[in-house]
C-alpha cells in the first residue's frame, strides 16, 4: 500500500500489480498439484522426519536407516584411498616388530619390550586377513576351537603337545584346556587354587597371568566371573596371544621387562605364575616388587612350576639341588619383606596372601618407592622398591575396601570415595553411569548385535571411568578399557570396578595382534588427539586390530567426525554419522562404521610412493 503524502512516480503500475497477481496464481496451482498425490515430495519427507528409532538389520547396512549428516563440499579433494599392505604383514605388530626388537640389548627383555616405528616409517595401508578368514565361533565355543586359517601356526601343537595346549584337527585348532602345570585342565588346577583363594564368592574378581602360553587358567576363570588379563611377549611361541584373543579371552602382548606394566597399583585380587619361567630373584626382587605394586592388599599371588617342588625336578631342570634350593629360599624372603604370608604349598604349587595393610606385618624392607603417583606407569622404568599402600588406622581394617562382585560393578570405588581422582564426586559418579546407560541403549537401538556374542572381544579407546563397559557388562563379551596416557588417569577407578583395562598411547600401535577386536567404541578420542598426531595413523591402527565386518561406535563433536569419516572412506569401511539421541541440535555426533570382509591375494603390495 502506497504512502499517502509519496512524491510523483513512486507508486506502483498496474504492470507490476498484473505480475504479482500471476506469480501467486502460479504458486497456488503448483501446491494444489502437489497436494493432489502427484508430487510426493513433501509427504516423503514429512515420513522421514517421523523417524525416531533408528534400527539397523544384521548385515550393518546402514545406508537406508540413518540420516547422513556430512559436510559435502565440492571444493575439498576426493577421498583418499589406502591400499592393501603386503600378504606378509597380514600379522604386523607395529611395536612389537622382531627386526626392530633385535636391535635392542637382550638383558633384561628390552629387545621384548615395546619399541614402535617413527613417524616416517609408519605403514600407511590396511593390514589384510589372511586367505580364508572365517569369522571366529561365538561365545562359549571359541573358547575351545579356532580356525586354523585365522591364526595359520602349528608350531605349538608340536612343542606343547605332551601338555594338551593345542590340537590341530582337520580345518580348526582344539583347545583342550591343558597348560604346562595343568596338563589335565585348567578346570582341575583351578579347583585346587579354590581350596585356599576365595574365588566363587565374587571376592576375587579381577586377575593378572604373567606368561599366559594360549591363556586357557583365563579362559576358564571366565565361567567363575573373573577376569584375568593375560599377557606374554611376541617370541618364539608363535602367536600365542593372537591364539588368546582368537578363543574370545583377554591378552594383550607384553613382558616382564625394564618399564612398569601398563596398570595402576592395586589393580588386581589374584595373580598368577605357572611356569613363566620370570627371573623373580633377579635385579633385587624388583619384578616381585611389580607384581606387589599391582596386587591389592588382600590379594593372593600363585606360583606353579620352578623352583617349587625343586626336590623333585631339580635334575629335570638341569639344575643343583643347591642352585634351585637358594632360589626359592630368596623368593620367601623376598615375600616376606613385601608383606606377604604364604598360605599353601602343596607338590609343584604355592600361594601367598598380600596382607590387609603395614600395620597387621611389620615390613622387613625400609626400601620404600619415593614416587608421588604409583599409577603414573606408562614408560616409566621400574625400580627395585615397594610401593606404598594406603594408610589405615588400625591392624584390623582393609587398606582396600571392595565389595564383592558383581556389587562391585556400581559401588562407589574406593578411589572417588577418598577424593584421589580430581573433579570426580560420588554424584558425577553416578551421573556418569546414568549417563552411559542412556548411550549404550541409544547404541544399542543403531545396531542391535550389540551386547549379543557376536561382539565377544569389545575395545573401548578412552573409558573414562569405565561407565561403558559397566553398562555393557555380559558373560556374552569382556571389555578392553583403554585410558589414553594424555587423558585424567582413571583406571584405577575402573579396576576398582572389576572390570580391566590398560594404559596407551593412541600415537602408536596398540600391543596386539590384527584382527583381535569385534567392535571398537570410542568417546571423544579423536578431539583428544587431533593436535597430539595424525588422526588418520590412529584410524589405520583402529583397521588394523578391528576383524573383518566388525563395528565402530565413535561419539565426537561433529566437526571433528566429518574429519574422521572422511579418511575412514577410503579404508574399506561403511560410514555413517547419525544424531546425537537427544536430538539434531547437540554438536556431539555418532559415527557408526562396519568393516568390510575382503583378504590378502598375491597381488597385494605395500609401496609408500602410491599411497
Amino acid at each position: 500500500m502506497g504512502s499517502k503524502n509519496a512524491p510523483p512516480g513512486s507508486r506502483r503500475g498496474p504492470l507490476s500489480i498484473f505480475m504479482v497477481l500471476g506469480l501467486c496464481c502460479f504458486f497456488y496451482l503448483l501446491g494444489a498439484w502437489q497436494k493432489s498425490g502427484f508430487g510426493k515430495g513433501d509427504s516423503i519427507a514429512f515420513e522421514i522426519t517421523k523417524q525416531t528409532d533408528c534400527k539397523v538389520f544384521e548385515d550393518l547396512n546402514f545406508e537406508p536407516q540413518h540420516k547422513d549428516l556430512g559436510i559435502i563440499e565440492p571444493s575439498i579433494p576426493k577421498t583418499k584411498v589406502f591400499k592393501p599392505c603386503d600378504v606378509k604383514l597380514k600379522d604386523y605388530t607395529p611395536c612389537q616388530e622382531q627386526d626392530r626388537a633385535m636391535k635392542f640389548p637382550r638383558e633384561n627383555m628390552v629387545y621384548r619390550e615395546r619399541h614402535c616405528p617413527p613417524q616416517e616409517e609408519k605403514l600407511h595401508c590396511l593390514v589384510p586377513a589372511p586367505e580364508g578368514y572365517r569369522t571366529p565361533f561365538p561365545w562359549p565355543k571359541s573358547r575351545d576351537y579356532v580356525y586354523y586359517a585365522n591364526v595359520p601356526f602349528k608350531s605349538l601343537t608340536v612343542e606343547k603337545a605332551v601338555q594338551n595346549w593345542v590340537q590341530y584337527q582337520g580345518d580348526v585348532f582344539k583347545f583342550p584346556g591343558g597348560g604346562t602345570m595343568f596338563p589335565q585342565g585348567a578346570d582341575a588346577y583351578i579347583d585346587e587354587l579354590a581350596s585356599v583363594i576365595p574365588i566363587a564368592d565374587g571376592s576375587v574378581r579381577t586377575a593378572l597371568d604373567t606368561g599366559c602360553g594360549v591363556a586357557s587358567w583365563g579362559a576358564y576363570l571366565l565361567k567363575r566371573n573373573v577376569l584375568a588379563m593375560s599377557f606374554a611377549p611376541r617370541d618364539n611361541h608363535e602367536a600365542q596371544v593372537q591364539f588368546a584373543l582368537e578363543r574370545g579371552v583377554p591378552a594383550v602382548i607384553g613382558v616382564f621387562g625394564t618399564i612398569h606394566l601398563p596398570y595402576p597399583s592395586r589393580s588386581f585380587d589374584m595373580a598368577q605364575c605357572s611356569r613363566c619361567l620370570i627371573p623373580w630373584t633377579a635385579n633385587s626382587g624388583m619384578y616381585l616388587m611389580e607384581v606387589d605394586r599391582v596386587l591389592r592388599p588382600g590379594g593372593y599371588w600363585i606360583l606353579s612350576g620352578p623352583p617349587i617342588n625343586w626336590k623333585t625336578y631339580y635334575k629335570t631342570w638341569k639344575r643343583s639341588k643347591e642352585e634351585t634350593q637358594a632360589e626359592q629360599k630368596r623368593i620367601e624372603e623376598i615375600a616376606e619383606s613385601l608383606c606377604w604370608e604364604k598360605k599353601y604349598e602343596k607338590g609343584d604349587m604355592a600361594i601367598w596372601k598380600k596382607k590387609e595393610n603395614v600395620k597387621s606385618c611389620q615390613r622387613k624392607s625400609d626400601n620404600i618407592c619415593k614416587v608421588n603417583d604409583a599409577d603414573d606407569v606408562w614408560y616409566k622404568e621400574m625400580e627395585a622398591c615397594v610401593t606404598p599402600v594406603p594408610e589405615v588406622s588400625s591392624a584390623n581394617d582393609e587398606a582396600v575396601q571392595l565389595k564383592k562382585f558383581p556389587a562391585r560393578l556400581y559401588a562407589v570405588p574406593p578411589r572417588i570415595a577418598n577424593g584421589l581422582v580430581p573433579g570426580v564426586t560420588t554424584e558425577s559418579y553416578e551421573d556418569d553411569n546414568t549417563l552411559w546407560k542412556k548411550h549404550v541403549n541409544a547404541y544399542k537401538r543403531i545396531n542391535k548385535l550389540i551386547g549379543t556374542a557376536r561382539y565377544r572381544n569389545v575395545m573401548d579407546m578412552n573409558a573414562g571411568l569405565g561407565g561403558f563397559a559397566a553398562a555393557l557388562e555380559s558373560r556374552k563379551s569382556w571389555v578392553m578399557n583403554v585410558v589414553p596416557s594424555i587423558a585424567e588417569n582413571t583406571l584405577g577407578v575402573v579396576y576398582e570396578r572389576g572390570l580391566i583395562g590398560i594404559y596407551h598411547d593412541w600415537c602408536e600401535g596398540f600391543s596386539t595382534y590384527p584382527r583381535t577386536y569385534d567392535f571398537i567404541h570410542g568417546n571423544g578420542v579423536f578431539s583428544l588427539y587431533e593436535n597430539k598426531c595424525e588422526l588418520e595413523d590412529i584410524l589405520l591402527e583402529m583397521d588394523r586390530i578391528l576383524r573383518p565386518e566388525g563395528a565402530v561406535i565413535l561419539r565426537d563433536e561433529v566437526d571433528v567426525l566429518n574429519k574422521v569419516k572422511k579418511i575412514a572412506a577410503g579404508m574399506r569401511w561403511d560410514v555413517k554419522l547419525v544424531d546425537h539421541e537427544d536430538g539434531p541440535l547437540v554438536p556431539e555426533k555418532i559415527m557408526v562404521a562396519v568393516k568390510q570382509y575382503w583378504v590378502a591375494s598375491s597381488g597385494n603390495s605395500t609401496s609408500n610412493d602410491e599411497q
